[in-house]
């Protein structure tokens, strides 16, 4: 096992002495995914990059789960969906800043010369390639493109 299933692991004793809650919930569910996640594959373990892309995954799918809790008006789940992702954060790398996002932007925009908008995968999937492995929004990424074709 990689050093991130261990840390997982051992926050999950912890949480379990400790009886917190959000923690011992949150982590249990992601030793479950992980757990099916070997099992799908056959694999004997998952290596600390498949780890953090099924972090990653569940970030993704609980802030999706929070917007519908807004709009439907269940702030309750909302924040219990916000606690989970506090937890979450504690194994992803720091987030990539908006600066570094729009740097690389600029250098494949350079590179590529897009026409305009219709270009938009010509850049993403390069921009995106850059990234891997490393904590970065994909819609932030979408977001800032999208301004610069249309600058």
């Amino acid at each position: 096992m990689g050093k991130l299933f261990d840390q997982i692991q051992s926050d999950l004793g912890a949480a379990l002495k400790a009886r917190a809650e959000v923690e011992l919930r949150t982590l249990r569910l992601l030793k479950s995914e992980l757990q099916y996640e070997m099992t799908k594959d056959g694999a004997k373990d998952l290596s600390d990059e498949q780890v953090l892309a099924l972090i990653k995954r569940s970030v993704k799918k609980r802030r999706e789960s929070i917007d519908q809790y807004s709009a439907a008006g269940k702030s309750e789940l909302a924040a219990a969906e916000e606690a989970e992702i506090a937890v979450l954060d504690r194994y992803l790398p720091a987030a990539v800043g908006e600066e570094a996002i729009l740097a690389i932007i600029d250098q494949t925009m350079e590179r590529v010369k897009p026409a305009g908008p219709q270009d938009m995968g010509k850049i993403m999937g390069p921009v995106m390639g850059h990234f891997k492995g490393q904590n970065v929004d994909g819609n932030l990424v979408r977001e800032l493109v999208q301004r610069r074709l249309q600058a």
